[in-house]
């Protein structure tokens, strides 16, 4: 085929999808045609990239901790730095322990998922506002079998009342509002209500942060995704509310994307 107009990292997941085939087997027939029709697919893929629509919207899934998760517009695009944490949140649970974890803010159920598959003793609720990312949500877990994971629809902590937590993880909205980041790359095309909260970006954490410590059984964790710059801001607001063991941690490019800290034990 001619040149598409994308790089080959995109052109590659695209001709998969139009192929139905893996990496794998684009090594081994790297050289063999493609007929008309599956060439005017790609480049019909190809155009909605140029315009600039991301490629997990246009293929309809992408890849979070070794999991396929399928993704709509209704969601955002699960990215690698989240992993940290799902990573940092298994460190805290046992996968034999019947735990009680919640999930703050599901989008794709990607966090919820991979938690409940990789500890399956444990108890996952999620909650989300938005009855469009539920649908998804579900879906998700359901063709990936994470039978202990549970969706609920709600604003925040309405969802769940005062039910007792172990664990409370979330990647809430961050951005604030007329962010310049909003109106580049794959940020202009995924939902604005998953992505922007308030004047700063910090409105949802607070609200988290502020009912969490009640919803945590002694000792619980609270881990909160954020911005690249509101590490500092995160910590106070957690020392504030009463959390001990308060710290950050770093992705692997060394930027804090998580903040949290335990409640009070008995």
């Amino acid at each position: 085929m001619q040149r598409s107009g994308i790089d080959a990292v995109d052109a590659r997941v695209l001709l998969r999808a139009v192929l139905e085939v893996d990496d794998v087997h684009l090594i081994a027939h790297g050289s063999d045609t493609v007929n008309t029709q599956r060439e005017a697919q790609f480049r019909a893929l190809a155009a909605r990239r140029v315009a600039g629509e991301p490629v997990a919207y246009i293929v309809g899934e992408r890849e979070f901790y070794g999991h396929v998760i399928k993704v709509t517009p209704a969601v955002l695009i699960p990215r690698p730095e989240t992993e940290l944490l799902v990573e940092l949140a298994l460190e805290r649970l046992s996968r034999d322990d019947p735990q009680r974890v919640l999930d703050m803010g599901a989008g794709s159920g990607c966090i919820t998922i991979s938690i409940a598959l990789a500890c399956p003793a444990a108890r996952v609720t999620a909650v989300d506002r938005s009855e469009s990312a539920l649908a998804v949500a579900r879906e998700n877990a359901a063709r990936l079998n994470a039978r202990n994971a549970e969706f609920r629809s709600g604003n925040w902590f309405d969802a769940v009342r005062d039910e007792p937590y172990d664990l409370i993880v979330s990647n809430p909205p961050y951005v604030a509002v007329g962010d310049r980041h909003l109106t580049q790359g794959d940020l202009r095309f995924e939902p604005a209500s998953a992505l922007v909260a308030g004047e700063d970006g910090l409105a949802d954490i607070r609200v988290i942060i502020a009912g969490a410590h009640a919803r945590l059984t002694p000792g619980g964790w609270l881990l909160l995704e954020h911005g690249y710059d509101q590490a500092p801001r995160c910590r106070a607001l957690l020392i504030q509310a009463g959390f001990g063991d308060v710290q950050s941690w770093g992705d692997l490019a060394g930027i804090e994307r998580v903040s949290g800290g335990r409640a009070a034990s008995l």
